[in-house]
């Protein structure tokens, strides 16, 4: 036997004139004129009383049927001729996988109808970007709705006022810790929902009446002409122009000279205090925006007030300094005014993407308690932008994050002072 794609075994085909090839043989063929019988290697058809020899798994009977099992009565000596195959030239030739089709996990027409569940899990992921029932609404018809929250148009009272006039300080000496933006922004919005708001600016900058859209040029009456020159405080406060129950007494560069000058004044901390016990006016809220600083002007205002309200950058240098803050305060307490209480501590400029400000606001939690508001005021470029057009994030941009921040700080700090009433301003 010779290897040239062909054999010429007369034991294997039955005559050395019928070749068969290797590259035919595959399963189901079989030479022309051979017995459909696949365990017959001479092809020829056995005759009636042979025994049927016995077959791979499924091998047909001798009556076509799919019996494929040796007789009981068939004779021992028959006996299976091999075909011997070149094992190198089959492997070469190996028939191809056979198809197998993917099942359609969907339930048959015929089935009722029913909830449909997918078969794999990879089929139940469902898209993030995907609404849920409480997110139907799309963001801009849910940042209207925060909008006309926050912008209160009917002009109804929505936050409760306080039975006395709660003094409020914003203090801290740390400079850029959002002490300006807080006073600006809770005015605005305690005074939309309905309550008198007086805004004193005690910073020589004036950055609270830029806020509020306020004149404070050289030559404007200021705060600065109620400490040295004694002048009523109703003389020189302006309503704001677009904000109901909102007045400011605004604060010009007059107001830097003011420390040295009150150096030689008699009963100098509490030249401010004498001046807002004096306003015939009634007011709910009077916040006083102070300097990054503690001097006398921080001393005026911290004697004039009943309640501390310290906003905190979450970062660490808003937290070195806050020591000495307070210490000065129980000192103001101790000397000079013994109503003075810090009762407010508000997280500003807060970055979720940090964990230094998830440290800091941990650290201020556990050190005040209660005293820090749930309300937290995230780093939002809308409440930077708003003060270049002489306006509050309420009113530039009432559907932000960060004008609904301060919206949920102002109404936490009104329900607040109505379960805890402080005294007049006397």
């Amino acid at each position: 036997m010779h290897d040239d794609g062909r054999y010429d075994d007369p034991r294997v085909t039955g005559s050395a004139s019928d070749p068969v090839s290797r590259e035919t043989e595959y399963p189901g063929w079989r030479p022309s004129g051979a017995s459909p019988n696949p365990s017959d290697p001479r092809g020829e058809a056995p005759p009636p009383d042979a025994p049927w020899p016995r077959g791979g798994e499924g091998s047909p009977g001798r009556d076509g049927s799919d019996a494929g099992a040796r007789p009981v009565n068939a004779s021992p000596d028959a006996r299976v001729i091999p075909i011997r195959r070149n094992t190198s030239a089959s492997a070469r030739f190996e028939p191809a996988p056979s198809y197998q089709p993917v099942p359609d996990p969907r339930p048959p027409a015929d089935t009722p109808a029913g909830p449909y569940e997918p078969a794999t899990a990879e089929a139940a992921y469902v898209s993030r970007e995907t609404p849920t029932r409480e997110e139907d609404d799309p963001p801009l018809a849910m940042e209207a709705m925060r909008a006309v929250q926050i912008l209160n148009p009917s002009g109804e009272v929505t936050m409760p006022r306080p039975e006395r006039t709660r003094v409020m300080c914003v203090a801290n000496q740390k400079g850029g810790v959002g002490k300006t933006t807080t006073t600006v922004n809770l005015a605005v919005a305690l005074a939309l929902h309905g309550n008198r708001v007086l805004v004193v600016d005690l910073d020589p900058q004036g950055n609270a009446s830029t806020g509020l859209n306020v004149p404070h040029h050289t030559g404007v009456p200021d705060v600065y002409d109620c400490l040295i020159n004694s002048v009523p405080l109703e003389d020189v406060a302006q309503a704001v122009e677009g904000i109901p129950n909102l007045w400011c007494v605004p604060a010009t560069i007059d107001l830097a000279g003011a420390e040295i000058e009150l150096v030689s004044v008699v009963a100098r901390e509490s030249r401010l205090a004498r001046a807002i016990a004096a306003y015939p006016g009634h007011f709910d809220y009077v916040f006083i925006d102070c300097p990054p600083s503690l001097g006398l002007l921080t001393v005026n205002a911290l004697v004039a007030a009943q309640e501390v309200l310290i906003p905190i950058q979450c970062e660490y240098y808003a937290l070195e300094g806050l020591n000495q803050l307070i210490n000065n305060i129980n000192l103001v307490r101790q000397h000079l005014n013994p109503r003075l209480e810090v009762s407010t501590i508000l997280l500003t400029m807060y970055d979720r993407r940090t964990r230094l400000a998830d440290a800091v606001e941990q650290d201020v939690r556990n050190h005040f308690g209660d005293k820090v508001l749930q309300a937290v005021i995230p780093r939002n470029v809308r409440v930077s932008e708003a003060p270049s057009y002489g306006q509050s994030v309420m009113t530039y941009d009432p559907g932000s994050r960060g004008a609904t921040s301060y919206f949920e700080a102002a109404q936490e700090i009104a329900e607040r002072g109505v379960k805890e009433p402080v005294g007049r301003n006397a």
